[in-house]
């Protein structure tokens, strides 16, 4: 079922353990339980890593594009699972198909499309897209896993 969403930043923090520098969801425009999700990256000049990739050239790293994907898949496996508030994390356990199709730069908003591939309680698959409009900027398959954080 998709639902109306007011699901903004402050959410996403509640959602997901990652901070400034490395939170890289910056909302949610639509959630479809136990399906797919479709969220936001506005991608500013201001991010860390444009600083030497590259200097007057910046571009956002491939690794990074992946990074915001399975942020995304994490936001969709917390919502579906009803984890929100949990204490549980989603941690990346393998990416496939990793394919990058048109440079990521400040300015862009991009667009991360997710949707659940196979769905079990502690292991999940997912096919995720990166666009910049309606251009693929990247793409690639992830696997995670929901566990609890590690002992301090």
């Amino acid at each position: 079922m998709t639902e109306a969403l007011d699901y903004d930043v402050t959410r996403v923090m509640g959602v997901l353990p990652h901070r400034y520098p490395m939170l890289l969801v910056d909302r949610v425009e639509e959630l479809v339980k136990d399906e797919s999700i479709r969220a936001i990256k506005a991608v500013t000049m201001n991010e860390g890593f444009f600083q030497g990739h590259f200097p007057g050239r910046p571009i956002m790293p491939g690794v990074m594009i992946v990074e915001a994907l399975a942020q995304a898949a994490g936001v969709l496996a917390m919502e579906s699972f009803d984890l929100v508030g949990s204490g549980k994390l989603v941690y990346f356990m393998a990416i496939d198909g990793a394919k990058f199709r048109q440079p990521v730069e400040p300015g862009c908003l991009l667009s991360l499309n997710v949707e659940f591939v196979q769905k079990r309680p502690r292991v999940c698959k997912f096919a995720g897209q990166a666009m910049i409009g309606d251009k693929l900027a990247a793409e690639a398959s992830f696997t995670a896993m929901i566990a609890d954080p590690p002992a301090a």
